[in-house]
Parts: C-alpha cells; structure tokens; sequence
C-alpha cells in the first residue's frame, strides 16, 4: 500500500448524479448470440483480472497474490514469472518482451519475465499518489496512458467508488524516456480499461462509473480533444483490448442493477447507509459471462453473454487466435471461448 493508505472503510460522501436511462437491453439475462460455453484454465490463484497474449502466443495474467503467470499457448502450463508485491491488474506486454503491469498498491511497474525483475515506473502524478493503476496501453510514439481508477477507494472498496460518484479517476501520460507525467484526463468516473483504435489516432477509456466508454483523439486537428465514443451502457464495462479486425472488445463485468440506480435518484443519505452495510446485505450482480465489441465508430458488433453458472464477472476479454480469452475478478480460472467470426449484431449507438 501507499504511505497514508489504511484498510478502513473509507467515508462516503456522495455526490448528486442522476444515471442514464436504463436501455431494454440491461433488463435481458442474455444476448440473442449467446456467448459459447466457457472452457475453464484452472489457475494456482484467484482473480486473474487483466489477460492478454505475448509475441509468443502465451497467456498472461496477474492474481491476487501479487504473481505474473505465463501459461503456454494451449494453457496446459503455468508458471509464475514474477511477483510484484501488490495486487497486479491490467497487463501490457512490450515489444522487447517486459511486460507493463498496473498494480493496484503499487502504481505503474515495468516487469521482465526472464529475470522476476520488478521496477516501478510511475507512482504519483501532478502531486497526487496513483489510487488504483488500473490499466496501460502504448501508443505508437512510446508515451504510455494509464489509468488511474479512484483517488478515493482502494480497490477492496471499488464499490463505494460506483456509490459515491465523486469522479476521481483520472488518464494519465506517461513518458518513459524522461520519466514524466500529465494527467491529460481528470474527473472520470471510475477510469478502468483503455485501448488503441486500430489506426492509433484515438484511445478509449472505459468509465466503469458511467456506463461510458470515452475518446481521447491523439491525431489530427482534434488531437487532445475528448468526446463520447459509446454512452448508456446496459452495464458496467471495465477492461478494454483491440482486436484482430480493429474491433475493440469490452468486458462486461456485470449488468446495470436498478437497485444502484434508484439509489443515485435518491437522498444521498440513503447511499451512505447503503455503505454503511455489511457487504454481505448489500445486493450484488446477477451473476453473468458477457463481452462486447464495437467497431472503430462505435457501432456494437458484438454482444455475447451467457448465465455465470460457470464463468462470471468478466473483467478482461483478449482475442488471440480463434479465441477469447477472459478475466475475471472473482474466479481461479481463465476463461476461453472460440472467437465469433463475423459481427453477431449491428444496432445503432443508442443500443
């Protein structure tokens, strides 16, 4: 943990928002293309929250623990490459094979898998301790962005970040030839996963809070600018990854819960005594397995989701080789499906 960080259940002070309306979708236990049945990779850990693929084709993923493992491209072995201490989340493997790792108490690392080699990259910015190093990406001119989900919560009380609504989260940019960081976006809403556009002349950040996925342009006249690139989700998206085709898939962790969104069109009050439960008799999801992905203008192609019976809270969805793979928060396994060909759905924005 950072200096001054405690394990007591922060305060709540929550703040007036009234959610979009919750679209028909958020309301169907699952998609018209059901997700395939999940093959499950047993791990020797739990909560493997980030997935992705090296140049070599192995798996990798981080869990509760602190380690890396690698798993060989069939997903038949896994080894622990390195252990950074904390609580590893999003991954991003570099071209000379390091791995870039957001680990939730330790900020922006920088791991090489042969040696076990942890370096820290990046734990504050503009004066201000990374709360929950969420996710990284690398753009083509090396800057790395990388989320930074709270300046509230721990991520052991990510909820009471959905339940307040203060928008701390930030983007950041970091560089790593002089070490220097901007925060180029402030005041999201839970910031979690972000990915490239195909052509590299935007990112997209997932707003787990808003049920948004925002657009920072990189190229262009609109270079620095942001926009929405999806708004109204029917649920909470939280990692992002860009796949063969340029697609950028979406992991779905959970549908909308209208007992959440009637809470932010009430008193505050009645949130922080929400806060105030034990975290057993507070409701929770339903339990699901749900990816999305949306083409370069943010059109769905993709809906698929299945009951969690035996997969649930997708955190992370990586497509590689005819399949996806999937994280998830809560789960001692990975997840992998066979890749859906062609776009199983083509609906406007407004879903």
């Amino acid at each position: 943990m950072y200096e001054g960080q405690t394990r007591e259940k922060p305060a709540l002070r929550p703040v007036v928002w009234r959610p979009p309306r919750r679209p028909a979708r958020a309301r169907a236990a699952y998609s018209r293309v059901p997700l395939p049945p999940v093959r499950r990779v047993p791990l020797d850990g739990t909560g493997p929250e980030d997935v992705r693929v090296d140049a070599e084709g192995r798996i990798l993923t981080g869990v509760s623990d602190g380690r890396i493992l690698r798993l060989d491209p069939a997903g038949h072995r896994a080894s622990a490459v390195a252990d950074t201490g904390g609580r590893p989340l999003g991954l991003c493997p570099l071209p000379d094979g390091r791995l870039l790792v957001c680990d939730a108490e330790r900020g922006l690392l920088r791991v090489e898998p042969g040696s076990g080699r942890v370096e820290t990259l990046l734990r504050e910015a503009a004066g201000r301790p990374l709360g929950v190093c969420s996710n990284a990406v690398v753009a083509p001119d090396g800057a790395v962005y990388v989320t930074d989900a709270s300046g509230r919560f721990p991520l052991r009380h990510w909820m009471g970040d959905l339940l307040e609504h203060s928008g701390t989260g930030r983007l950041i940019r970091y560089e790593p030839d002089s070490g220097t960081a901007e925060v180029v976006l402030d005041g999201l809403q839970f910031a979690n996963g972000v990915a490239l556009a195909p052509d590299s002349s935007f990112l997209v950040v997932a707003e787990t809070g808003a049920y948004r996925l925002t657009r920072l342009w990189l190229t262009g006249h609109r270079a620095g600018e942001s926009d929405v690139f999806a708004d109204g989700l029917p649920g909470f998206p939280d990692n992002l990854s860009t796949g063969p085709g340029g697609l950028i898939w979406v992991a779905m962790a959970a549908l909308r819960q209208p007992a959440l969104d009637l809470l932010h069109r009430t008193h505050p009050a009645l949130r922080r005594a929400a806060w105030a439960l034990p975290d057993a008799l507070r409701p929770g999801p339903k339990a699901t397995a749900w990816v999305i992905a949306l083409d370069s203008s943010g059109r769905l192609a993709h809906d698929l989701q299945r009951p969690g019976r035996d997969f649930r809270m997708v955190t992370s969805v990586c497509q590689h080789d005819g399949r996806l793979y999937l994280g998830s928060l809560t789960e001692s396994a990975l997840g992998v499906v066979p890749a859906v060909p062609e776009p199983s759905v083509r609906l406007s924005r407004g879903r």
